[in-house]
């Protein structure tokens, strides 16, 4: 219960609330918690859905399958993070993204209505919960746009400098870890992963770039 709080505390939906206040607001919002294991669908393309998830332990990505099963990821989540919101906010028919669990993993389901709906009783910090939603909602176009960035660069060269950028740049060092693997970091990219490690072998050998891989095959770059 201890970490699941901690957890929450320091998740963007809950910012600024207490943790007094957060179980109060978990028993209001109905939230259910569920497992899942390595690979497992935790949304899926094509159907519907009314709730957000917060992702307590483990990680989970999202991604764009196209007809012919090629995959993008659009974005890694870790503990905290939370993913549906846009889409349930739209009341979407038909989610256009799948969310997938990348090994065990827990995540805790809200309603979207109930969080943006205050309660009887109009208390505080559901007002600062909407407030939060928000905040989380324009966060996102904003990392939107970002990706279109990287995207909108003709060669896979010029991706993978403009990534690497934007990274160093929002931590404000040039020695960072990257939460993509080479495959995962190739889909998000949308480029061939042989064609990506050629280009950082080479900017590597140009001394543009230094890169370190660690045993759980998330990289450091500087």
């Amino acid at each position: 219960m201890q970490n699941k709080l901690s957890i929450l505390k320091n998740a963007p939906l809950f910012m600024q609330i207490n943790e007094e206040d957060i179980m109060e607001i978990l028993g209001c919002l109905l939230a259910k918690e569920k497992n899942y294991n390595k690979d497992e669908y935790i949304l899926s393309a094509e159907n519907q859905t009314n709730d957000v998830g917060i992702v307590l332990t483990g990680s989970v990505r999202v991604i764009n399958e196209d007809y012919w099963g090629n995959t993008s990821i659009l974005t890694k989540l870790g503990p905290g993070e939370m993913f549906g919101e846009a889409f349930a906010s739209a009341e979407v028919d038909k989610l256009p993204v799948s969310v997938i669990a990348n090994g065990e993993c827990t995540v805790l389901f809200i309603n979207y209505r109930k969080i943006i709906t205050t309660c009887a009783s109009d208390c505080g910090f559901h007002n600062q919960l909407i407030r939060n939603m928000i905040k989380i909602l324009a966060s996102k176009n904003v990392m939107l746009t970002q990706k279109l960035e990287h995207m909108g660069k003709r060669t896979t060269r010029e991706k993978l400098l403009s990534y690497l950028s934007s990274e160093a740049k929002k931590i404000e060092t040039n020695y960072f870890v990257i939460s993509y693997n080479r495959q995962e970091l190739a889909d998000y990219l949308s480029v061939d992963r042989s064609a990506m490690s050629n280009e950082l072998c080479k900017l590597r050998d140009e001394g543009k770039i230094y890169v370190q891989s660690r045993c759980d095959r998330k990289e450091r770059y500087k």
